[in-house]
């Protein structure tokens, strides 16, 4: 279980404090998918970026089993088991994206296990598997490459900001099978795509920095289309 306690983090914008993320309580649970989603502005990436430990929250507490992530750096969060899928990944230089699954996995994967992983996201191991990770792949490669060492993590919180950004429509469907099928971990997924939005257990709307709504995709629709959030469809 994943909790988060009254959650605070602001920016000096001019001198002045602006309060970007204002008190947000969320328990989260194994097994689920929860989509976070709601207008430009609303603080959705700021969210999970402080999850991630990205940046630091002002106050507040994270909880993972009972373990205290509040303090702790994106590299022990990591090594607690949590993954982040950045909206544009970040890429690496002379880096072959077997090492980067091996990395992720923490073990030397055998050809097999790399195929397995690269193949889930729709992806032939020969043709990648010694490529660098760099931008001589397309955005849509990249991303999928992404969630293949998020796959290979096996993670407790896997984390993904706009995965769909950037990526043609047959990656799209396959993303979406691919949230269906990560069914033991808690999946937070940002995004206004009606499609994730419909794997969610639970979506989470919010509006200037707080949890305007909660509930399945039927009861916050409505509100939604109220608020005019452009990118949803």
């Amino acid at each position: 279980m994943l909790k988060i306690e009254n959650l605070h983090y602001s920016v000096n914008e001019n001198g002045t404090k602006k309060e970007i993320i204002k008190g947000i309580d969320l328990t989260l649970d194994y097994g689920k998918t929860y989509v976070i989603t709601g207008p430009n502005g609303s603080g959705k990436s700021t969210l999970v970026k402080l999850i991630m430990g990205i940046i630091n929250q002002d106050e507040g507490n994270l909880l993972l089993d009972n373990i205290d992530l509040s303090t702790l750096s994106i590299d022990r969060r990591a090594k607690e088991g949590l993954t982040f899928a950045f909206q544009k990944p970040v890429t690496f230089k002379g880096i072959k994206v077997k090492d980067l699954l091996d990395i992720a996995s923490g073990k030397k994967n055998n050809v097999g296990q790399s195929c397995e992983y690269l193949a889930s996201v729709g992806l032939c191991a020969k043709d990648y598997i010694d490529r660098p990770f760099d931008d001589s792949l397309s955005g849509g490669e990249q991303k999928r490459i992404e969630l293949a060492m998020a796959l290979a993590k096996g993670g407790k919180v896997n984390i993904f900001d706009e995965p769909e950004a950037g990526i043609d429509l047959w990656s799209f469907e396959n993303l979406t099978k691919l949230f269906s099928n990560m069914t033991d971990s808690i999946n937070i997924i940002v995004s206004h795509q009606q499609k994730i939005l419909e794997l969610a257990d639970e979506v989470i709307m919010l509006k200037n920095g707080q949890i305007e709504r909660k509930g399945n995709l039927k009861d916050i629709m409505p509100f939604l289309n109220e608020n005019k959030c452009q990118r949803l469809m």
